[in-house]
Formats: structure tokens, C-alpha cells, sequence
């Protein structure tokens, strides 16, 4: 072994090893029937590996490859989604560089012009997850926009519209006006903005002009839409006026005065104008009255014809005319500056417009209903659970799915239409109308929404709607993962997608894992500049080092990005290359057996089974940083600054049963830290004499109870040091053994200290009474984060083992 260990060279080197020797393959080291299956959420195309790709993937992984060196027949799926919008803009992008648009070309040249530039600059983040060390099968690599994948999209959409789910109407959507197209909610980015809040008054119709109803609003360019104005039924200062009609300002349409309890009387003047063609709201309210839907904002975000003469004016422009008029009017009550998040396009950052479009919808009550079942059933269970409630509730909630996108990248709907109106629905493009028999059919020019095809991913990836080897062996899967923010977009409906195609859910768990915040604790955001990439921290500290790092901060749902974790981690890998070195350089003919003779070593196996049994619970709860912590201890502080220097003596001795038993500890050692850090171990164990496997397909350590009673044998010795090192106070221990140990491992002979037992006593109550306190303080129980209040109380249990101690031994 080198002298010193170079993450960078060893990690490539044995992720090119695996992937050639096909140890990343579906079935690689199997020695069971059962299968263990993750999908991992298909990145977009265009994108490049972030730092909550890194974290998701470093515990699919670990989670990957504990089951595959247990025996199962393991498959972690990977592969690209298409990312209609987000593809679709940085093509737009390129063509602008050149002076181009999409129409310049046309629909077919820009759909050609956009799988060129996929072939040229797309699909880098499977190589990222390389680099990572993320043990996919990359021979299984699919693509949203595969053939077969496009079938199985087609085969869906067609079995929703037999079943009637399917329909088209006006409906309000988040509305790009740069693209021109409906985009989801998690495509709308919401930005603090500052603007105007005016208050505006409205003229009752059947009085002079003098009295009215004052409105607050921050857009008058949509006061041209406005349909009625509606106030809290219980609101008793417009209770007279219910029924009444007042008129809109600028376009003087006389509207209602309607009543609705979803009015909050506290917000501006209490009173709403109504716009169901430009706000969400005023459209579930003007959909419940009955109420007309004009919309006075056109596609391109400028005002249309509904806008009368002031068509073509872009909104700001349209907006100072209807002020400049009602001023002339006495109409306006007051203006004050208002800050309040307005939604963007995330892709282009255009200002989104709430317009009413005719879209296809998705019908979502039959279709969610078995979904809903399966996780009040708990068949499907999301951790944590507060993640479990919202999954429900969000399905109880939703709204009918609006599935088409007016974008030209995507999956082109199947309906075709013929002169007379027909439409013809299949997935294969039909010869002549299903109805008359035209054969001159139009296509639909929408394409269906990105999430709608995702949904598939879990089955479609194993080749249905056919009916496959892999389907049948590899449906359903175990686990996703994934960010919460797409619980709804995304998880939901691969349930409910699994469910009413295959009759089965295509998982049994979902982990919702931390979101992963900048430095200074704003969310991580290339626009922002907070964004890290996490190839960076790989460069410098390796793979193995960053995955420990994030493994490490993943114990709650928001966590800031941390170095000190990571340089942790390389730290950890350097330590663990230098006992190893010192283990083999010692070991001669020796072959790994446990042959333990001295206390240490039955302690150290003991130890080594405890934490493998903590580690498997860990897991199975998708607990992955108290399993990493303990991961740590018992490498660095057990292992390595109390076993191996306690051994190291025989070591240097030749002691055949020392180096036999040390071989086998750090045997099992390594196949614990496989998982979180796989490339420094599988180095290490290649080194090991008597190598039959690689360690990735090796069998996971089989618990062994055999020294179970002496895992807690140096815990007297521990405590001890402790103290010493901290105080200069030596504690007498009463067996040879532990003075022994204390002795290898302290050596309190080179220490230059005058140790004072009273003057530790009392700095140990001292600590004791303020953990007592703050343990007794109900509101730091009740609201301080969960583990910094498990931390306190290991603390006071610490500080009294440590009173305890002193207590019993002698000042020498």
C-alpha cells in the first residue's frame, strides 16, 4: 500500500473496475431470489449534477449496495427525462445566439435541431453519478423519448381517455408568456417584488358616483377582466351592499356585488375585485357564481382584444392609462408600497400570468382514489412521517391534472382531427377518422405535460405496456427517493399511475430526504450565486469523503452544506488507509480468523457487531446519519485510536493470532463502511490475503454474538481517558487488563500534568446541574431541534458516568 492515500486516482480507477466486470449489472453477486429495486428520478437532459442529486444518490447507493452484498438481486435504474420546457429553453437559447427563433425553423427542423443538441451536449449527469461512485446499471440507461418509452406514454394516455378521464376546457393555468404555454407549479418560481397597492373605488350603478365599494389591488391592467366584486358574507360594512351592482372602472361594466366566505376581510379594503381570467382565486370564485371568464391578457403577456382600445399595449402601459382615467375621475383613494411574492418562469424568469386557457385536463377523483387507499393503508408509506400526511392530503386536494403543454419538445398528444371536428384517439397515428373515415387528419400540436409521462417510469423503464422478463421480475420496486417538493408532481403519481396500470404500486417506500441549503442557509440556487457543485468537493476530497460529508448532515428536512463534514469524511478515509497499512505491514503469512486472546480484541469484535446491528436498524428506518456517526466512532476512535494501538505491540512482535484477528476485524469493518464509502475500502480489501470477490458482491458481516458481552469492556478505560487527557486526573482502574490498555493507549508516563481531582469534580457538577437545567426547561425540550436535545442528555449521562468514576477512584 502507498504510504499515502490519493482518492482520485483509486476512486476512478475502481469505478471503471466495477462497471467492466459488470458488478453494477442487474443480478451482479446475487445469492437469493429476492430483489431490491430503485428507480432514480430521472434527471433533466440538459442538466449537470447538483448537490440534492449528490445527497439523493450517495443514499440510494448506500441502500443499493448494503442489499446487493446481502444477496439480492439488486437493480438501480437510471436514466433521463426529456424536460420539455427545460430543453426546450436552452435550444431557444442557442438559436438566439445565432439571431433565430423556434419559428424560423419550424416544428420538425427545431425538433431535429434539439436531438442534435442532445447528441452533442446533452446527457452528462450519468457521468457525474460515475464520479460519485453511484453503482447504477448503466447498461439499462432509458430516455422519456426512447421508442418504446413514447409507447408506453401514448398506451396511458389512451387508457385514461377510454376510461373518460380525459377532457378539454377553459380552465385557469400558470402561464409563461414567453413560451407561450401552460407550465406546472413546480415550474413557477416565486420572487419577493416590490410594487403599488392602490385602492381603487368602484361606483355603485344606482348612485351618483360619490358612493361605492373600494378595492385594493397591485394589477389594474385586469381591472378590464373584472366580472364582480365580492366581499365576506359576515363583513358587516358591505351588507347592504350584496346584490347591488357598482362599475368597473375604465371599461364602466356595470357587475355584482356577490357574497363568498374565501374573502379576507382583513386584506385590504375587504373587498375583492373579481377576475376569473387572471387569478386563481377569482376563478374558483367566479366558476361557483357563475360568473363570465374574459381574459384581457393574451399569450404573449401583452393585452388582446378583450382589452378594447388598448390591444397591443404591454401591461404596464395599459395599466398607467386605466390610473390616468380613474385620477380624472376622483377614483383613487390611496397608493402604498407593497412587497409580495410574485411567481416567475424558472427557466426564463418572465413574469407567469394566472390565465383561463383551453387546455386537456386529467380527471383526478376515480383516478386518485386507490392511491389515497394504499396510503391510509400504509402499502406505500412516505418517511418521515409528517412527509406521509402531506402525500395524502395533497391527493384528497388535487385539483383536476392539466397534462397539455403548448410547447413543440415532447410527447405529442395522440388526437387526431379531421374537417368535420372528429376526434380519433389512439397511440398509433391513425390512417382515417374513427368516425367518417377522413383520411385528411390533423394532429393536436400540444404536447403532454412532463410529469405525465415521468408517472411511467418505474414500469415503463422494464418495458411495458409489453409484457417482459424484466417487468415481470423487477415490479414493483422497494424504494424512491426523492425531494419533497415533488411529492405531489411526481411520487403521487407514479402511485396512482402503478396502481390503475399494473394493479400494484411501484414501491413500498419513499424517503424524503433533507434539502441541502447553501452556506449561509438560503436555498442553493445558480440565479442566487449560493450554488455548489458538487464535483468540486469531489476533486478535492474525493468521492468518498463528500458522500460521508452529506450522508452526515441528512438527520433533518432543511440542512446547511457543510465542509467540516466533508473534510471529516477525508480524514476518516486517511485514517482508516493508515491502520490498514500499519495491520498488513505487520500481519506476514497471516490469514484473517478471529483468534482473540486479549481483552481489546473480544472488544472490538464485540463492538464491531453492535454497530453493525445499529447500522442495519439505521437503514432500514433510511436513517442515514446516525448511521454514518456510528460508522465513524467505531472506525476512528474504537478501531483505530484504541484497538490498533492497543495491539500494535504484538503487532510488532509478529504475534500470528494478534495480525490473524486483526485482519478479520478490519474484514468486517470494511464491509460495514462499503456502502458509504466504497472506493477507499474496496482498495483496502483487494490488499487483504485471501481475496475470493470484490467487496462490492462480497456477503455482508452475519451478526455474531459471540463477544456481544464484552462490547461495553473498555467503556471504565474510555472514561478514564477522558478524564485524564481533559484534566490530568488519573482514575484508578482496578483490573490488569484495563491498566494495561489505558496504558498502550494514553501512555499517561509522556503527559506533563498535575492533575486536580476536587478542581474536576466540581466542574463535572457544574456541568451536570446545567444539563439538569436545561433538561428541566420544558420550553428547550419542547421546541429545540430533536437532536440537540438528544445530545444534551448523552452530555448529562456522560458528565454523571464521569462523577461516578471519580468518585470510586484515587487522586495519584
Amino acid at each position: 500500500m502507498e504510504a499515502l492515500y490519493e482518492p482520485q486516482a483509486v476512486e476512478e480507477s475502481w469505478q471503471r473496475t466495477w462497471e467492466a466486470e459488470g458488478l453494477y449489472s442487474a443480478g451482479a453477486g446475487a445469492r437469493r431470489d429476492d430483489t431490491f429495486v430503485i428507480c432514480i428520478p430521472p434527471p433533466n437532459v440538459t442538466g449537470d449534477l447538483h448537490m440534492g442529486h449528490a445527497l439523493n444518490g450517495s443514499l440510494q447507493d448506500v441502500l443499493v449496495r448494503w442489499h446487493r452484498m446481502r444477496g439480492y438481486d439488486t437493480l438501480w435504474q437510471p436514466g433521463y427525462d426529456h424536460a420539455g420546457i427545460a430543453t426546450q429553453n436552452v435550444v431557444e437559447q442557442a438559436l438566439a445566439r445565432e439571431g433565430l427563433t423556434r419559428h424560423d425553423l419550424g416544428r420538425y427542423a427545431f425538433v431535429e435541431r434539439t436531438w442534435e443538441w442532445l447528441e452533442q451536449t446533452g446527457r452528462t449527469i450519468m457521468g457525474q453519478y460515475r464520479r460519485l461512485g453511484a453503482s447504477l446499471d448503466y447498461t439499462r440507461e432509458r430516455f422519456t423519448m426512447d421508442e418504446d418509452y413514447v409507447r408506453a406514454v401514448m398506451t396511458f394516455f389512451v387508457r385514461l381517455w377510454d376510461r373518460g378521464w380525459i377532457y378539454r376546457d377553459h380552465r385557469i393555468v400558470n402561464w409563461c408568456p414567453f413560451h407561450e404555454t401552460a407550465i406546472s407549479d413546480l415550474e413557477v418560481e416565486h420572487v419577493d417584488t416590490d410594487d403599488t397597492l392602490f385602492t381603487i373605488r368602484y361606483p355603485f350603478a344606482d348612485a351618483d358616483g360619490g358612493d361605492g365599494i373600494s378595492v385594493a389591488t397591485v394589477r389594474p391592467a385586469t381591472i378590464l377582466a373584472d366580472v364582480a366584486v365580492a366581499v365576506h358574507p359576515d363583513d358587516e360594512r358591505y351588507r347592504g351592499a350584496v346584490g347591488r351592482e357598482v362599475v368597473v372602472p375604465y371599461v364602466e361594466r356595470r357587475v355584482p356585488v356577490i357574497a363568498d366566505e374565501r374573502i379576507d376581510p382583513e386584506f385590504g379594503t375587504g373587498a375583492l375585485k373579481v377576475t376569473p381570467g387572471h387569478d386563481p382565486l377569482d376563478f374558483a370564485i367566479g366558476r361557483d357564481h357563475g360568473l363570465a371568464e374574459p381574459v384581457a391578457i393574451g399569450a404573449d403577456g401583452r393585452m388582446n382584444a378583450e382589452a378594447s382600445d388598448l390591444a397591443g399595449l404591454s401591461q404596464e402601459d395599459a395599466a398607467a392609462r386605466v390610473l390616468a382615467w380613474a385620477e380624472e375621475r376622483g377614483l383613487i383613494e390611496q397608493r402604498e408600497p407593497y412587497r409580495h411574492a410574485v411567481g416567475t418562469c424558472a427557466r426564463c424568469h418572465s413574469r407567469i400570468e394566472p390565465i383561463v386557457s383551453l387546455q386537456w385536463w386529467c380527471a383526478m377523483q376515480e383516478l386518485g382514489a386507490p392511491a389515497i387507499a394504499t396510503l391510509r393503508e400504509r402499502r406505500v408509506a412516505y418517511r418521515p412521517e409528517s412527509q406521509h400526511r402531506f402525500a395524502i392530503d395533497s391527493l384528497e386536494q388535487a385539483p383536476d391534472w392539466c397534462i397539455s403543454r403548448q410547447l413543440w419538445w415532447g410527447h405529442q398528444l395522440p388526437i387526431w382531427y379531421c374537417p368535420d371536428g372528429h376526434l380519433t384517439v389512439q397511440v398509433d397515428p391513425p390512417a382515417a377518422c374513427a368516425e367518417c373515415d377522413s383520411t385528411e387528419l390533423v394532429r393536436d400540436s400540444d404536447v403532454l405535460d412532463t410529469w405525465f409521462s415521468s408517472a411511467l417510469w418505474p414500469f415503463a423503464t422494464l418495458g411495458w405496456p409489453a409484457e417482459t422478463p424484466e417487468l415481470d421480475r423487477y415490479y414493483p420496486g422497494d424504494v424512491s427517493s426523492t425531494a419533497r417538493e415533488i411529492i405531489r408532481l411526481w411520487e403521487n403519481r407514479m402511485i396512482f399511475s402503478g396502481l390503475e396500470l399494473l394493479g400494484e404500486a411501484p414501491f413500498t417506500d419513499v424517503i424524503i430526504h433533507s434539502t441541502v441549503l447553501a452556506l449561509d442557509g438560503r436555498r442553493m440556487s445558480k440565479s442566487l450565486g449560493t450554488g455548489i457543485d458538487p464535483m468540486e468537493p469531489i476533486a478535492e476530497y474525493g468521492a468518498d469523503a463528500t458522500r460521508y460529508g452529506l450522508l452526515k448532515i441528512s438527520s433533518t428536512q432543511d440542512v446547511r452544506f457543510s465542509y467540516g463534514a466533508i473534510e471529516e469524511g477525508r480524514k476518516l478515509a486517511n485514517k482508516l488507509w493508515n491502520v490498514s497499512r500499519l495491520i498488513l505491514s505487520n500481519a506476514g503469512d497471516a490469514t484473517p480468523a478471529a483468534r482473540p486472546r486479549e481483552l481489546e480484541e473480544r472488544w472490538i469484535l464485540g463492538r464491531i457487531d453492535a454497530v453493525r446491528a445499529e447500522v442495519e436498524e439505521s437503514w432500514r428506518t433510511y436513517d442515514f446519519a446516525s448511521s454514518t456517526d456510528a460508522l465513524y466512532h467505531v472506525t476512528f476512535d474504537d478501531f483505530c485510536d484504541w484497538y490498533a494501538e492497543a495491539i500494535k505491540p504484538r503487532l510488532y512482535e509478529d504475534d500470528s493470532d494478534a495480525a490473524a484477528t486483526a485482519l478479520a476485524a478490519l474484514e468486517r469493518l470494511l464491509a460495514l463502511l462499503h456502502p458509504v464509502m466504497p472506493h477507499v475500502t474496496e482498495e483496502i480489501w483487494s490488499q487483504l490475503p485471501e481475496r475470493k470477490a470484490r467487496l462490492i458482491v462480497s456477503p455482508w458481516p452475519a451478526p455474531d454474538t459471540r463477544f456481544a458481552d464484552d462490547a461495553g469492556a473498555l467503556a471504565r478505560v474510555q472514561e478514564a481517558a477522558q478524564i485524564f487527557r481533559r484534566s490530568g486526573v488519573q482514575i484508578e482502574l482496578l483490573a490488569d487488563d484495563e491498566r494495561r490498555v489505558f496504558a498502550a493507549v494514553v501512555r499517561p508516563e509522556r503527559q506533563r500534568v498535575d492533575g486536580n481531582r476536587e478542581a474536576e469534580v466540581e466542574r463535572l457538577r457544574g456541568e451536570v446541574a446545567r444539563a439538569e437545567g436545561m433538561l428541566a426547561n420544558e420550553s428547550f425540550v419542547s421546541n429545540a431541534p430533536e437532536q440537540v436535545v438528544d445530545a444534551e442528555r448523552e452530555k448529562l449521562e456522560r458528565y454523571r458516568r464521569e462523577l461516578a468514576v471519580l468518585a470510586t477512584g484515587e487522586n495519584r
